[in-house]
């Protein structure tokens, strides 16, 4: 895969832009105004909208709830904090069972199923590459690393030395010095787990974000399904807030990722480097391909989907999702220059809207 580098990486890494068409009438009467709080966490922000439910929630404790939410996924998946399940699976050399929480195991579960499906594309074991280049929580400059640098953080990566139980829920290593880095899933997750919470508290039409990684069920307050815009990527890059739309889709109950690597970058023996990096080069990608988005049914299927093909490229990328039935649009740069977007069959039926080229 790609992983991608740490809890920042991907907000800043994406292209995306949430974009909800409310209007405020239906048909024959007023619609309820959606409601809408944002946050901090993970890194990033997240914000929420949702339509009130016919028994009414309290923002300030909705977003009490949402904060504490996130903040045990934090406590999970953090790259930052030593106290993290994660790191601390990252930092034992035991090749023992080790327990973790049931999520950390599902995205564990669903990260090898990805791993083994695109050969190695992806790879949560890619953390010490991901160190290697100034990427995650120890972040370096200077001069690249070296050829014999590269080749050595390559042998401590492999997916298949990683092995998770669902019952118990527990993660083993098969080499101690294995790291995982599950940026490139935990905020989709993060997205699907804030999804459930408004389910569960009788609010289902809703749209939530975190950072580039979104999902929508049921409708907005105009009666119809969510959209959701995507960004030109160029010009997300050089003014995000000012940036024209590249195309719109329509999400029911689906989820929407988007993965570019120039937003996150890292300037080693001076040139600026992305944060996505691929295993089997051991480098940072560096390809036509300038972002990837993809609509999941989840949002952990998702972010996960937009890294890997990202690092399979337009070429590679687009036949694996042609086979896979991956709903897609790869931006690439074409040969005069010119930034093109190509749609995957699967996609193509979801646009809603499509800029001209």
């Amino acid at each position: 895969m790609v992983t991608k580098s740490a809890e920042g990486a991907k907000t800043l890494g994406s292209f995306l832009r949430l974009l909800c068409f409310l209007w405020l009438t239906c048909r024959g009467a007023a619609a309820a105004e959606p409601v809408a709080l944002t946050g901090h966490a993970m890194g990033t922000t997240w914000s929420v909208k949702f339509l009130p439910p016919p028994t009414p929630l309290d923002p300030s404790a909705l977003s009490q709830k949402i904060s504490a939410r996130l903040e045990i996924l934090e406590q999970q998946f953090s790259t930052y904090r030593p106290a993290s399940e994660l790191s601390r699976f990252n930092a034992t050399a035991s090749t023992d069972w080790f327990p973790v929480s049931p999520e950390l195991v599902q995205v564990a579960v669903e990260s090898l199923r990805l791993s083994a499906l695109t050969r190695g594309a992806f790879d949560p074991s890619v953390a010490p590459l991901l160190s290697l280049w100034g990427f995650g929580p120890h972040a370096r400059a200077g001069a690249a690393p070296s050829a014999a640098e590269v080749a050595a953080a390559r042998v401590l990566v492999d997916w298949r030395r990683l092995e998770a139980r669902v019952a118990p829920p527990a993660l083993r290593k098969s080499s101690p010095a294995l790291a995982v880095d599950c940026s490139s899933m935990a905020k989709g997750l993060a997205v699907d787990a804030l999804g459930e919470l408004f389910l569960a508290l009788g609010a289902p039409d809703h749209f939530v974000q975190i950072g580039g990684d979104l999902r929508a069920a049921g409708h907005a307050a105009d009666g119809r399904e969510w959209r959701a815009g995507i960004e030109a990527p160029v010009a997300a890059a050089i003014a995000p807030e000012r940036a024209p739309l590249a195309g719109v889709v329509v999400l029911a109950g689906a989820a929407l990722s988007t993965s570019g690597n120039h937003r996150n970058t890292t300037t080693r023996g001076g040139r600026a480097l992305g944060h996505i990096v691929a295993p089997a080069s051991g480098r940072p990608v560096e390809h036509g391909l300038v972002s990837v988005s993809v609509v999941a049914p989840t949002c952990a299927q998702s972010s996960a989907l937009a890294t890997a093909l990202f690092v399979l490229g337009p070429a590679e990328g687009l036949r694996f999702a042609t086979d896979q039935r991956i709903a897609c649009v790869f931006h690439a740069v074409d040969a005069a220059g010119k930034i093109r977007a190509t749609p995957s069959p699967e996609f193509r039926r979801r646009i809603v809207f499509s800029a001209p080229p």
